[in-house]
């Protein structure tokens, strides 16, 4: 009996740090980042802001559980529609998880926004909630990078071309992410990373507005420039919907 109360006050527990976590997202969405605070959410709740500690530490520990929240619906869309596509289309899979994030990114701007665009500071410690799903979110992309790599080597610059101080950088990230990238592949890969998140943030944040009112074409556009940098051919996500073995 004693173990089934404390099982059922769990539950109770996280069903109610999921309620706080959601009314943190609709003041995001509705009122903008700065309305995300403990007072403005335990109101929301229905509960004073020294009740709402009893579920979260602080405003830090507060963002940090809604940006986990953030990452994992992200990371999910991407890996599902990577996995749409059989294991060894490196192409096709990379070409699927751009645009899923793309997806996600412009029906969630409020979202996207507080993860990166304009990120909210918060303790990052290495084994927070927040930090956890950014290195999974991270992995959709290494791994399929470090596949494709193991499977088709794509050109790299030599590793003496880059300037000594982009060495030590790439080389230490590579050591933390444990792919086993050298380091000239992940400057190829940052490199094409840079450009696609610089251009979605843009997107995001309706910087392009005053020429673009249909922001597609020129995402697929980027696609179309970034796949032969990893030796991939480009092909449009029609053409990879209708391609057998795909759904």
């Amino acid at each position: 009996m004693a173990a089934q109360g404390v099982s059922r006050r769990e539950r109770v527990r996280q069903a109610t740090l999921a309620e706080i976590r959601a009314a943190a997202r609709r003041l995001l969405i509705e009122q903008g980042s700065q309305a995300v605070t403990i007072n403005a959410v335990a109101r929301e709740m229905g509960m004073s802001g020294p009740a709402l500690y009893h579920y979260f530490a602080g405003h830090d520990e507060l963002v940090g559980a809604v940006t986990a929240d953030f990452f994992r619906e992200l990371t999910e869309a991407m890996e599902t529609a990577r996995d749409a596509c059989p294991p060894g289309e490196h192409g096709a899979r990379l070409l699927a998880a751009c645009r899923a994030m793309r997806r996600w990114a412009v029906s969630h701007r409020a979202e996207f926004g507080w993860v990166f665009a304009s990120p909210i500071t918060a303790e990052r410690r290495p084994d927070s909630p927040r930090e956890l799903a950014g290195r999974d979110f991270e992995q959709v992309f290494l791994e399929e990078i470090a596949e494709l790599w193991k499977s088709r080597r794509f050109p790299v610059p030599a590793p003496e071309e880059l300037p000594a101080s982009i060495r030590e950088q790439l080389r230490a990230y590579a050591d933390s992410t444990g792919v086993g990238l050298p380091v000239e592949a992940i400057h190829v890969f940052m490199s094409c990373w840079i450009r696609l998140y610089g251009l979605l943030c843009m997107e995001v944040l309706n910087q392009l507005d005053f020429v673009y009112s249909d922001m597609e074409p020129v995402f697929e556009e980027c696609l179309r420039e970034i796949a032969p940098k990893l030796g991939l051919d480009y092909e449009t996500e029609t053409a990879a919907k209708a391609a057998p073995g795909r759904s």
